[in-house]
């Protein structure tokens, strides 16, 4: 572990003699950094290191290199695939239409040269100011891109100011730096409020929506959701223990409840299930609490009038239910003559990008083209 350097403060420091007493220039106090136990940080907040990757670019290799997303960073996905398909040529006008950490947009920005705009919705008021400064700091600023904190449900509105879009890239994952920052809540892992709002500014956390929720309304939420096999023992003991005293508040409340209904699987299997069953209950209630598919329903539907003539849209999903509401609506849209052309297969990400960042296997990315 680093040693802390400190500055002692020097007594009784001589003066040269003859030189008049000079007043002393105040200097800002020194902030320490966050102490932590051990040789490693290991607690999100622990590793100041990855949340400064300007200053600690050999760490943020290191980790990446391992297979593992820096605290507070977030690695883009098919970003070849991607700009193979949309083309991007100077001049064009785009939209990112989740803007994220910025990945994508940063190298879309890229092929514009310097010529043409890009626009960036976020529904994350927190993340979006940190995107924009972070761009910005890059050389791409309001002549070249504007964010604008907003649903991307609501592409028709930014249309109707800004658009036609030559092309628009969707991505429906929720960005690393989200899961990964216990304040979010939106991981088991790590103990933190159950909150797993993409804006925690507007609707109510997902503890909130356990407190009055009845088990078949909840069973249902699991399986739709997230296909969970122990959907009904779930429901039943959250419901159970939110009608005690000791509501569920946490991640780490919902997790020991998950483990403790999952008691019906044998102990040798035990452990994979309940880390299994973690990650599809606290997917299920994310896509509830920020009503993901109500959202990408009226995305999909709005899209075409978004696009201009021959422009190219590109979709990122990660969950089964996501993927079939694009390819539903792609190909409906073609037999209609909406779209000239549409992806025939979903492109997947390379075994070596999987290799290099596991929370890029689950992605299936589809394509269409406006006639």
């Amino acid at each position: 572990m680093e040693k802390n350097m400190e500055e002692n403060n020097l007594k009784g420091a001589g003066k040269t003699p003859g030189t008049a007493d000079q007043a002393e220039t105040p200097q800002t106090p020194h902030k320490r950094r966050v102490r932590y136990k051990g040789t490693h940080p290991r607690r999100f907040e622990e590793k100041y290191k990855e949340l400064n990757p300007e200053k600690y670019g050999d760490t943020i290799e290191k980790v990446i290199g391992k297979g593992s997303t820096p605290a507070g960073m977030h690695i883009s996905i098919c970003v070849k695939e991607i700009l193979e398909f949309l083309d991007i040529k100077p001049g064009q006008i785009g939209l990112d239409a989740t803007l994220g950490y910025g990945g994508h947009t940063l190298q879309m920005l890229k092929k514009l040269d310097g010529k043409g705009h890009i626009y960036g919705l976020d529904i994350d008021p927190i993340e979006i100011k940190k995107t924009t400064k972070r761009l910005a700091d890059k050389g791409f600023g309001k002549d070249v891109l504007t964010t604008i904190n907003t649903n991307f449900r609501n592409i028709d509105q930014v249309a109707k100011e800004h658009g036609p879009f030559d092309f628009i890239l969707a991505d429906l994952g929720v960005s690393s730096m989200q899961i990964d920052n216990p304040e979010r809540g939106f991981t088991y892992k790590y103990e933190g409020p159950l909150d797993l709002r993409l804006n925690p500014e507007k609707g109510i956390s997902a503890a909130e929506r356990l407190r009055d929720i009845s088990v078949d309304e909840l069973e249902g939420m699991f399986i739709e959701n997230s296909d969970e096999p122990y959907a009904y023992e779930i429901a039943k003991a959250i419901v159970a223990k939110n009608r005690t005293n000791n509501k569920i508040e946490t991640t780490t409340d919902l997790k020991n409840v998950i483990e403790k209904a999952l008691c019906v699987v044998p102990q040798k299997e035990r452990k994979e299930a309940v880390k299994k069953s973690c990650a599809r209950v606290f997917q299920a209630l994310r896509i509830d609490v920020n009503n993901e598919f109500e959202v990408l329903y009226d995305f999909l539907e709005k899209l075409p009038d978004a696009l201009a003539s021959g422009g190219r849209v590109a979709v990122l999903t990660f969950h089964s239910g996501e993927d079939r509401l694009v390819k539903k609506s792609f190909k409906a849209l073609q037999k209609q003559g909406v779209y000239s052309e549409v992806a025939k297969d979903v492109i997947r990400p390379s075994a070596e990008e999987c290799n290099t960042n596991p929370r890029a296997r689950s992605t299936k990315m589809r394509w269409a083209i406006k006639a």
